[in-house]
């Protein structure tokens, strides 16, 4: 356990000496989210209507970015070696390198959905579902980029192969997501679909760190 928060803390280290990366997510964010309002107008039902949709699609989208240099970085200057000879095995390197993608990334975003969905005319009952919804949303979100990440570690093009490797992971929790705050809007209980997200996040936890474990092995081999 010791060994797993020494690496949890390297991570984070590095990414505070790197936060360009969190701020270039974060602002994406951000930009595409507003963008929509220009593209489609400000009418209030509009907006309103399809916001959940919005935050959702440019949450996943800001999260793929920092996720190119999640293992690159390691393994060319070599440290990825010297992690997998820590005494870890590779899963738990996978990991601990997600969660510090959710600590940098996916909490930053899940701040900053709020006050983008208020932006974006959500009704108010819908905001606490929508944020229930991207809290395991997000760390879901972090567990397949760092299995996507670490299985095309290594791999020509590696950065196009990447989103077309996770993104059609990612489509039951978008579609569970947007209906959760969608049924809220409506009256109806979110909780079903919440539920179904839980579930996915708790399948997410032991198989995606096994995979991305696969993957940082091949990649050194």
């Amino acid at each position: 356990m010791t060994t797993f928060l020494a690496l949890l803390a390297r991570d984070l280290r590095l990414s505070l000496r790197h936060g360009s990366d969190t701020l270039a997510a974060l602002l994406f964010f951000l930009v595409a989210a507003a963008l929509f309002p220009l593209a489609i107008g400000p009418a209030p039902e509009t907006l309103g209507r399809i916001a959940p949709g919005i935050v959702w699609v440019c949450a996943l989208l800001a999260a793929l970015l920092p996720l190119d240099r999640l293992f690159g970085a390691d393994l060319e200057d070599g440290s990825l070696d010297l992690l997998l000879l820590s005494g870890l095995p590779a899963s738990a390197v996978a990991a601990a390198k997600a969660l510090a993608h959710w600590l940098v990334t996916g909490v930053p975003l899940l701040l900053a959905a709020g006050p983008l969905a208020i932006m974006l005319r959500m009704p108010d009952e819908a905001i606490p579902a929508l944020l229930l919804g991207l809290l395991p949303g997000t760390v879901v979100l972090s567990l397949l980029g760092t299995a996507g990440a670490a299985l095309v570690l290594g791999a020509r093009r590696g950065g196009v192969l990447l989103p077309l490797l996770v993104l059609p992971l990612t489509a039951p929790v978008l579609i569970f997501g947007v209906a959760a705050a969608d049924a809220a809007s409506g009256g109806l209980s979110p909780r079903p679909h919440l539920l179904l997200l839980a579930a996915l996040c708790a399948a997410a936890l032991p198989l995606c760190p096994l995979a991305a474990g696969a993957g940082l092995r091949s990649a050194v081999e």
